[in-house]
């Protein structure tokens, strides 16, 4: 099966037929100096009329305390077309395809000393005090050679399935501005970035696992790990090192989780190319985690719930070259919720 991937889809996309037809960007980023750094997504579903936006933050302890917090907003805003990804105080600027982009956000962020109290948003955004924000960061890559995934030449799931037609990845370089409140941080760290368009239920995957991570520009890696209902999924990803990409067609994962709601804390994994004969060990430790949830009804009325639970994450390498060194980036766990607890719980 051949992917196609072209400059022109750095941009928007054409608005498909589909009533969930969904174009999203998404970035994360973290400053290892200064232990702050956080994600931003927007999802355009324009045949639904809404945008998806969020912003999240991993914000350091505050002078006179020891307690590491979020800075957290969500909307729906309204849209009525695809042209750009620019709603609720965030805005999206392509300037170089695969080597620079440009995120800015104005706007006001929850802030959450406890941030598992987003698994009732209702409640952690009645509760919980608020802060005005401003973010200005611009994400450089690569170059095309740094690039993974694109569209396939063959549609790659079943109907009803689908999260989407095209799908790429980039790991990055940071820099510029986060302002909470009176606090502000000068950024100069890696993150990785994705883009994806077609059509997209949350509901689609059982549950899956996707792991990004950054030691500096020279190495990082992604992971991934979906799993269907009645079929094996898929398991794969990349690594890159030393300016060269290696393709992953297998990773092996453990996680050990806390609490009575199973929230992921530490992940063990492997990742494999039969391509380049390698394989790489890891370990990621969660230092802050924010669970989040999207719900469906199906067409029998019955409410469907996912949770997508989000961990800045400290990783070790623990074999190859670069061994023993330390990376930061996200590890993004979703699971359909049945009879009040997630389906993947055993990896």
């Amino acid at each position: 099966m051949g992917v196609r991937l072209d400059p022109s889809d750095e941009f928007m996309h054409e608005l498909g037929p589909e009533p969930n037809f969904n174009e999203s960007m998404y970035i994360n980023c973290f400053d290892p100096a200064q232990q702050v750094g956080g994600w931003f997504r927007m999802g355009n579903r324009a045949n639904e009329g809404y945008a998806e936006m969020t912003v999240c933050l991993y914000l350091p302890p505050d002078s006179g305390s020891d307690q590491r917090s979020v800075g957290f907003m969500y909307k729906r805003p309204n849209i009525t077309h695809n042209d750009a990804l620019d709603a609720g105080g965030l805005t999206w600027t392509m300037v170089t395809p695969f080597e620079e982009l440009r995120v800015d956000y104005v706007g006001k962020v929850v802030l959450l000393d406890q941030p598992e109290q987003m698994a009732d948003p209702k409640a952690a955004f009645t509760n919980n005090p608020y802060a005005e924000c401003e973010v200005h960061l611009v994400f450089t890559g690569q170059g095309r050679p740094s690039m993974f995934g694109g569209e396939p030449d063959e549609p790659h799931e079943k109907p009803g399935e689908e999260f989407a037609k095209g799908h790429y990845e980039q790991l990055v370089a940071a820099t510029g501005t986060i302002r909470v409140g009176d606090r502000e941080w000068e950024i100069d760290g890696h993150g990785l970035r994705d883009h994806s368009w077609g059509p997209r239920y949350w509901q689609a995957p059982w549950y899956y696992r996707w792991l990004t991570a950054n030691v500096d520009r020279d190495f990082g890696f992604m992971a991934s790990r979906v799993a269907k209902k009645d079929a094996a999924g898929t398991r794969g990803g990349f690594v890159w090192e030393d300016g060269r990409i290696h393709l992953c067609d297998d990773i092996e994962l453990s996680t050990e989780t806390r609490g009575d709601d199973a929230y992921h804390e530490t992940i063990r994994g492997v990742l494999r190319s039969s391509r380049s004969g390698r394989e790489w060990k890891f370990r990621g430790d969660v230092m802050d985690l924010i669970p989040l949830r999207n719900r469906r009804q199906d067409p029998d009325g019955n409410w469907l719930m996912t949770r997508i639970s989000e961990g800045m994450t400290r990783w070790t390498v623990e074999s190859g070259p670069y061994e023993g060194r330390v990376g930061y980036g996200l590890s993004e766990y979703l699971d359909q919720i049945i009879d009040g607890a997630p389906v993947g719980i055993a990896e």
